[in-house]
């Protein structure tokens, strides 16, 4: 069974980089491309970016690009958000998914999901 394990919560000033890691377990990795959402309080589940299987093809959210980018690791079977430049709007729970589908996981309907973990951007 697929599972995957967010890590990388924390709380950072506004301007600052900081980076989350998805580590996938349960089944071959590369059969799987990688996304990351993220929800804020009182808003609506927000797609942030996405990696296929190769790692050569990705996608990001209009509200991240430039800011952000993702990589996925083979031998350690994890997939790297890095984000620059955060902002307070920023701020929300991130979660990792999985799917077989590159276009299940870029319209939020990926099979596998992360519990989430919080990232806090202060002012």
């Amino acid at each position: 069974q697929v599972q995957l394990e967010e890590s990388g919560e924390g709380l950072v000033q506004a301007g600052e980089s900081h980076g989350l890691t998805c580590r996938f377990s349960g089944d071959t990795f590369s059969d799987y491309s990688i996304g990351w959402y993220r929800q804020a309080p009182a808003k609506e589940r927000e797609f942030v970016a996405a990696v296929y299987l190769s790692g050569k093809t990705k996608n990001y959210g209009d509200s991240v690009k430039g800011r952000f980018a993702i990589s996925r690791n083979s031998a350690e079977n994890t997939v790297h958000l890095q984000m620059t430049n955060l902002k307070p709007e920023d701020t929300a729970l991130y979660s990792c998914v999985a799917d077989h589908s590159w276009g299940d996981v870029i319209y939020g309907k990926a099979e596998h999901w992360g519990q989430g973990i919080q990232v806090t951007v202060s002012s």
